[in-house]
């Protein structure tokens, strides 16, 4: 018999492109959200409200996987007081309700939940971070850490994935990288040394299935390709994929600072970190290097 997915936050890039590939996996999915929009027609909706602790328990009927990925864009708007505190409550809130509705359900087997590589800090240098790295202590760095804490408790064995930079087409950071690339006006950012940890969504995607289907695996796994890149090689590596010049000087951080304000430490920090302790698990990557991704992706 197939399993079901129950996923959380599924509207959204990585958990469309997640719906997908698990429908042509022979899953059967259920979404959860905030509305039924934008719904495909294979997959079964439920809503509820955070701000109302509510959540329609026919959602969990017959549900033998939860993907948590709910959570507000960090990227999407400006920091404001407000965006910062939807950015928080997004996560700690929607994980929290998760939580208390969970705790007495006996047939879910495993929640694999999305958290972020944030946890580390806006600016690591070249150190290279396994799990095991503990938080930074910046506003991402805070956000995160306290996801992961209302993640913790939930009862049911449970999982993390800390995302790096999804490398898509569809949405996030590519298409804006591309995009001054485009025009012949890219350049690296700031000092371009910073490390830039991605990932193609198709690996992550892969990931977040692979760890469902592996009962040993709790505990918390970097979902990073395996080799970093600096701010400055992965603007040559799309720039070359694109068969565009790079030519203009980097940009500086004072203007990043004075376009996007605190939002500016997002892309002038950086962190290298490991995916070891996933590759050990035997997990093995389609897109382990840029020149692969790249070359797999419309750009």
């Amino acid at each position: 018999m197939s399993k079901t997915i129950l996923i959380t936050g599924g509207s959204g890039l990585l958990g469309q492109h997640l719906t997908k590939m698990a429908l042509s996996a022979n899953y059967k999915i259920k979404w959860l959200g905030r509305t039924k929009q934008n719904t495909p027609p294979e997959v079964e909706s439920f809503l509820w409200n955070i701000e109302k602790e509510y959540i329609d328990e026919k959602c969990f009927e017959n549900v033998d996987y939860v993907v948590h990925l709910s959570g507000a864009g960090v990227a999407d708007k400006p920091w404001t007081i407000q965006r910062k505190k939807e950015i928080l409550e997004s996560r700690t809130k929607s994980t929290a309700l998760l939580a208390k509705y969970l705790k007495n359900n006996t047939s879910i087997q495993k929640v694999v939940a999305a958290s972020a590589i944030g946890f580390y800090g806006l600016d690591t240098g070249e150190n290279s971070l396994n799990e095991n790295a503990p938080a930074g202590n910046d506003f991402l760095a805070n956000v995160t850490d306290l996801w992961e804490k209302e993640t913790d408790k939930i009862t049911i064995p449970t999982l993390k994935i800390r995302i790096g930079v999804v490398l898509t087409e569809k949405g996030g950071a590519l298409p804006k990288l591309c995009e001054p690339i485009k025009w012949c006006a890219g350049a690296a950012l700031g000092t371009g040394q910073q490390y830039v940890s991605w990932i193609h969504i198709e690996d992550l995607c892969r990931i977040f299935l692979f760890v469902l289907e592996n009962k040993n695996l709790v505990g918390t796994f970097n979902g990073v390709a395996p080799l970093p890149l600096t701010n400055q090689e992965l603007t040559k590596a799309i720039a070359k994929k694109m068969k565009k010049p790079l030519f203009l000087p980097n940009v500086p951080s004072f203007v990043l600072k004075m376009i996007l304000g605190e939002m500016a430490g997002i892309v002038l920090g950086g962190n290298k970190v490991s995916a070891e302790k996933i590759i050990q698990t035997g997990f093995h990557f389609e897109y382990d290097t840029i020149e692969k991704a790249l070359l797999n992706l419309n750009i």
